[in-house]
């Protein structure tokens, strides 16, 4: 592939073939990233539109392992929003997170601490990232 993208007839081919090429092809082709609770029902249900796209997305389950406070900063540019836009409400305030009263910084730390209250699921590309509520919406990153 070149500094202009493809071959020609590339996307031809591998639509013609998509049966028959090697799956690792398949998977390596997006590296995606999805934030995943897997007793969520959108985050099951955007994980399986993934799956069902061809795409094999680097799974990590958010509540086990919260991404880091530079992690979250990267994801929260990426969406092009406020660390305010993904608190989940109910789970901040059974937390006792005070959304309004921390600093950006603070909340991304109380996150971080508390991964429960992050909305779900994100799927992150590069440096495009998406919540799928609803799940098609991550479709725009692809």
């Amino acid at each position: 592939m070149g500094q202009n993208g493809p071959p020609p007839g590339f996307y031809l081919y591998c639509a013609a073939h998509a049966d028959t090429l090697p799956a690792l092809m398949m998977e390596t082709a997006v590296a995606l990233t999805i934030y995943h609770n897997p007793r969520c029902s959108k985050s099951r249900e955007t994980l399986a539109l993934l799956e069902n796209k061809g795409v094999v997305p680097r799974v990590i389950e958010y509540l086990k392992t919260p991404p880091s406070q530079t992690e979250l900063a990267r994801i929260l540019k990426a969406l092009g929003c406020p660390a305010k836009d993904i608190v989940r409400k109910k789970e901040a305030a059974d937390a006792k997170v005070d959304v309004e009263a921390l600093t950006e910084a603070g909340l991304i730390a109380a996150m971080v601490s508390h991964p429960e209250i992050i909305e779900r699921p994100i799927v992150v590309n590069g440096e495009k990232a998406a919540i799928g509520r609803p799940p098609e919406r991550v479709l725009g990153i692809l």
